[in-house]
């Protein structure tokens, strides 16, 4: 096991170099002068300094609001789906699958700021807070984007979780459970469940890597100030250096997710075995 973690870290970093060598050389390709957009015509820095450490925790809490959010909703679909197939309540789950597969998360988001603006005149405070200062304040700020996001990747998770429960549920130890007399609902959730969510845990793990480049029209839309919403102001203002730092930052998350996901699917199930 070892031994393949530090395969993959070393497979992983040469990924990561990779990537900032690609974005280097294709930012540098790009037409104009990016010391104009970054200074300015007459030579003044029109850019304040941003602390990754202060964005960071904000988008990383979206993310993981939003991962939690997609399993409430997610697999509570998938299971209504599973326990009576093409039924009116598992055609509409699909419906709303595939709904929230196919709608942009922008436009979802602008949606729902829309209506909360004219509907209720509320706007969302534009401050970064932190949690431990103003929880409130927080909330308001990361619960729009985490919402947008996590119904984004619930569609993925439902899809996923009811197809795997549709193999698992024609397994011999679970028709051997029905035959015992338990409750369907039981066995579902005591026998199927458990073994059907592995592939679940490893989208929902490759999903939370796409939380990253997602959260930029997201961040956007809401005025969240957070990493989303600096790489977006980067590449509106062609600010070069900000944005091969950001997409360092998102290929070396990346990698540290897919090698998690693979120790996570490893742990879970007992039969994978990495060497």
């Amino acid at each position: 096991m070892y031994s393949y973690i530090a395969r993959r870290l070393a497979f992983g970093a040469l990924t990561v170099l990779g990537v900032s060598i690609v974005v280097f050389f294709v930012l540098r390709v790009l037409p104009g002068d990016p010391l104009v957009a970054i200074f300015g015509p007459e030579g003044f820095t029109k850019l304040t300094p941003e602390m990754i450490a202060r964005r960071g925790p904000l988008t990383a809490e979206i993310a993981a609001i939003s991962v939690v959010l997609s399993w409430l909703v997610g697999i509570p679909v998938a299971i209504v789906s599973a326990l009576r197939p093409n039924s009116i309540g598992d055609n509409l789950s699909r419906f709303l699958s595939i709904l929230f597969l196919a709608v942009p998360g922008f436009w979802l988001a602008m949606l729902i700021v829309l209506g909360l603006l004219f509907g209720f005149g509320y706007r969302a405070p534009l401050a970064n807070v932190t949690f431990f200062a103003d929880p409130l304040a927080n909330l308001q700020i990361v619960v729009g984007p985490a919402l947008v996001l996590g119904l984004g990747q619930a569609a993925y998770i439902a899809r996923m979780a009811r197809s795997s429960l549709l193999e698992v549920v024609r397994e011999d130890y679970v028709r051997t459970a029905r035959a015992k007399g338990l409750n369907g609902r039981l066995v579902i959730a005591l026998h199927a469940l458990p073994n059907a969510l592995l592939p679940v845990v490893t989208l929902s793990g490759i999903l939370l890597g796409f939380v990253l480049a997602g959260s930029i029209p997201v961040e956007r839309a809401f005025g969240t100030p957070g990493l989303g919403y600096a790489m977006y102001t980067a590449v509106s203002e062609r600010d070069i250096f900000v944005m091969q730092n950001l997409v360092f930052l998102y290929s070396i998350v990346f990698v540290l997710l897919n090698i998690m996901v693979d120790l996570t699917s490893a742990w879970l199930d007992p039969r994978i075995r990495y060497r």
